[in-house]
């Protein structure tokens, strides 16, 4: 978990730079028709800090969580990202994966094995689950500076 945690951190750090540096009209324009704009691929990764806050933390409790999926889509289109401030987004995008780092860094080494059952996925430990955001952090990161 150390490598995870110093990457996630690392991860944190390099693109909120990089993101503050994109203008409010990059933000806002989309990368094909039926493709997210960038501000939406933010907000679908606050989005996914959300959802992924609640399992990092009761994931800890039980030895067994289930929790519901997660309907990227209409999340999305719900919180009408495309309309919201980009400086708001990449702000409110790195004080939650700020906190969700002191969450994780916190995360006692025996609650790692704890199951956890995501929508009709198969059961998955917490420790791949924290893993799982930190790659899925960076694949959506780095799409964005492709």
């Amino acid at each position: 978990m150390k490598e995870t945690l110093e990457e996630f951190g690392s991860v944190i750090q390099q693109f909120s730079a990089k993101l503050m540096k994109i203008s409010e009209t990059e933000s806002a324009q989309r990368r094909g028709a039926e493709k997210w704009s960038t501000k939406e691929i933010l907000g679908h990764l606050i989005d996914s800090a959300s959802n992924n806050h609640q399992r990092f933390v009761r994931g800890q409790q039980t030895a067994e969580l289930r929790t519901p999926g997660y309907e990227q889509q209409f999340w999305v289109s719900s919180q009408r990202y495309q309309s919201e401030p980009w400086e708001n987004l990449v702000q409110l995008w790195k004080s939650y994966n700020l906190h969700l780092l002191h969450v994780v860094s916190a995360v006692p080494a025996s609650a790692l094995s704890h199951q956890c059952i995501i929508g009709e996925d198969k059961p998955e430990t917490l420790e791949f689950v924290i893993k799982d955001y930190v790659r899925h952090l960076k694949h959506h990161l780095e799409q964005v500076f492709q």
